[in-house]
């Protein structure tokens, strides 16, 4: 296989692709594509801009941190063409191998390949901390400048620059980077325009020899990376209809998973506001436990259990070390506790919407659904003969610890899902993931033949359940309100169905759906809840929201609007299929950290909803 194999595939995908005529918003855009290898990611732009990406892991110093400085003094990585006319971008199919091609007014351009190695050797995963992106003419007369400008610090510091004969290093206080190429080192230092006239590769990453060639070397890591997938996504259970949507969904959620210790995080992102303006500016590159259950449960319907294996891992460490005692609702990727909250006052922040924050006082605060989200994460791992390690009673016996406290705080105030700041109140979602974590021990002690713990898990969940469903329902409202004795709507009180709480034909659900709908959607979106918060009232749709009404319109027997609602959240993708966390109802424009898990998850449960069975073609 030579270096243009790729060429046919290209062909029929690139005609689906955005295309980006003359310069892109110099303020930054989320028209991004995350390529990753379950050790740290990296966000690049349409222009073929690396624009965000952090080192040494998802939390870490962001190198190339354009996304939220888009002054002279932003770090980026960029391959520029002369006289620039257009752009292309697609993901090589069923991979996380990015393309982008540039076009100069001729009709001529090139064609970048970006990924981050991933691929079995010597029976173990090879994710090194590695870029490569490799750059071929397409035409001939192209002229094209490098920019390669790491920074440190958060940007605070340029590193200081040496030169080999092939690498470049890249020195900053706390690491060095090496940049292997077999291009001209004084073209890439000097950033000056140089003819095209071959196939170029770059490959940036710990300061270390390469054993191989550098063309070798990228070559055969593209070629193995792209196995990897193709035979990663090979194995999913897909549905009919909306296959790329699910997948693409798939190997982004697969990217957020820190591999070493089994943590997932939120999003790859700091500080992308909610809504312009808003200061609603918050660090995602943490594993929330909740978020990461939604995850798990999406990758688990699509038969792809490896990644719950991993973040088993993770999660019983979470269990072991709270001997029975407080969890907290988001740890660092390294089971950090502790993750101070700071500003970096020198970023401007996306589109200069500061503030930039470090860190997330959320892991403060007490949210009592955090325990209910844990046994709901693990219990597949009671039930599903695949595992090369299913739970037992040992598991069961830590998990019983964490039930505990379910049952033990879920009448008492807390901050909620949505992490209120400055409110406290015995929130429905949190009372309802509690009775989750009841129920869900009472059918694994079923499983193990545990009877009078089985009678034990289901008594109290009953009296869970029995306060929730009176206590939650507001008359004046019709409808289940935000927190018990409320009369506040809140759009994670749909999850009542989704976790097999109520049936959804009761007429109490079907009545909550029709209130939420007239109370908190602007058209197809949805927001989280009307009552104000910390910073007013929300602007934009959150999209886990909007996935929830789809399930539940589903759930309910209105499966053709449901349908109307996905395919307008499928076109708030960007052009490869990503979604942040929010969506402005007016224009349309993505906010939010990005890619979010929770948007992706949506994605995939509303397809697997959907979807029209295999056995209606086949």
């Amino acid at each position: 296989m030579n270096d243009d194999s790729h060429e046919s595939t290209m062909s029929t995908a690139l005609p689906n692709a955005l295309e980006a005529r003359g310069t892109i918003d110099p303020t930054g855009s989320l028209d991004c594509g995350v390529i990753g290898n379950c050790a740290f990611s990296a966000l690049v732009d349409r222009m073929g801009r690396m624009v965000w990406c952090c080192l040494p892991r998802f939390d870490g110093d962001p190198v190339f941190n354009a996304l939220l400085d888009p002054s002279e003094k932003g770090s980026l990585w960029s391959v520029e063409l002369e006289d620039f006319a257009r752009s292309e971008q697609v993901y090589e199919p069923n991979t996380a191998v990015l393309r982008t091609r540039l076009f100069d007014s001729g009709g001529n351009g090139i064609e970048i390949t970006d990924f981050a190695p991933r691929f079995l050797s010597r029976d173990r995963m090879f994710r090194p901390l590695m870029l490569v992106r490799r750059v071929r003419p397409l035409g001939s007369g192209v002229r094209v400048r490098v920019i390669m400008r790491p920074r440190f610090e958060y940007g605070a510091k340029a590193p200081e620059i040496t030169q080999g004969s092939h690498h470049i290093r890249y020195v900053g206080p706390d690491q060095t980077l090496r940049l292997n190429t077999d291009a001209s080192l004084n073209y890439v230092m000097s950033e000056s325009f140089f003819l095209l006239d071959r196939p170029l590769n770059f490959m940036l990453g710990p300061d270390e020899t390469l054993a191989d060639g550098i063309k070798d070397t990228a070559h055969r890591f593209e070629l193995e990376t792209i196995s990897y997938w193709r035979t990663w996504s090979r194995r999913l259970a897909l549905p009919l209809e909306w296959q790329d949507v699910v997948i693409r969904a798939a190997i982004t959620l697969k990217l957020s998973l820190y591999e070493d210790t089994g943590a997932i995080i939120a999003a790859m992102t700091t500080s992308i506001p909610e809504a312009p303006g808003s200061e609603r500016n918050w660090d995602y590159r943490y594993c929330w436990l909740r978020d990461a259950f939604f995850v798990i449960r999406a990758l688990n319907s699509l038969s792809e259990v490896g990644t719950m294996e991993d973040y088993l891992r993770w999660l019983s460490n979470v269990v072991a070390r709270a001997k029975g005692g407080h969890i907290q609702p988001l740890y660092g990727i390294g089971l950090e506790e502790e993750l101070p909250e700071s500003i970096i006052e020198h970023l401007p922040g996306y589109r200069n919407n500061g503030p930039v924050r470090v860190g997330n006082q959320a892991q403060e605060h007490f949210q009592h659904d955090v325990y209910g989200n844990i046994v709901l994460g693990a219990a597949q791992a009671f039930f599903d003969h695949r595992l090369f390690r299913r739970a037992g009673h040992a598991e069961f016996v830590q998990l019983e610890a964490v039930g505990e406290q379910a049952f033990r705080l879920y009448d008492e105030p807390d901050a909620g899902m949505w992490e209120l700041r400055t409110r406290a109140r015995v929130h429905t979602s949190s009372v309802l993931m509690n009775w989750a974590a009841c129920d869900r021990l009472a059918k694994i002690a079923e499983e193990l033949d545990l009877p009078e713990r089985a009678t034990f898990w289901g008594e109290r969940a009953e009296i869970i359940r029995n306060r929730l469903l009176t206590e939650a329902w507001s008359e004046e409202r019709q409808a289940f309100a935000e927190s018990l004795g409320g009369r506040d709507l809140d759009a994670s009180v749909l999850l009542m169905a989704e976790i097999n709480f109520i049936d959804p034909m009761d007429p109490r659900f079907v009545a909550t759906v029709d209130a939420l709908e007239k109370s908190l959607c602007d058209g197809p979106y949805m927001r989280r809840y009307e009552a104000p918060d910390d910073f007013g009232k929300p602007e934009t749709a959150f999209n886990i929201c909007t996935f929830w009404r789809i399930d539940a319109l589903a759930r309910i027997g209105r499966e053709d609007e449901a349908r109307v609602v996905f395919e307008a959240m499928l076109a708030a993708r960007n052009h490869l299929g990503l979604l942040s966390e929010d969506t402005h109802p007016d224009t349309g424009e993505m906010w939010g950290n990005f890619p979010q898990t929770y948007s992706m998850v949506g994605l995939i449960n509303c397809a697997m909803r959907l979807s029209k069975p295999w056995n209606s073609v086949v």
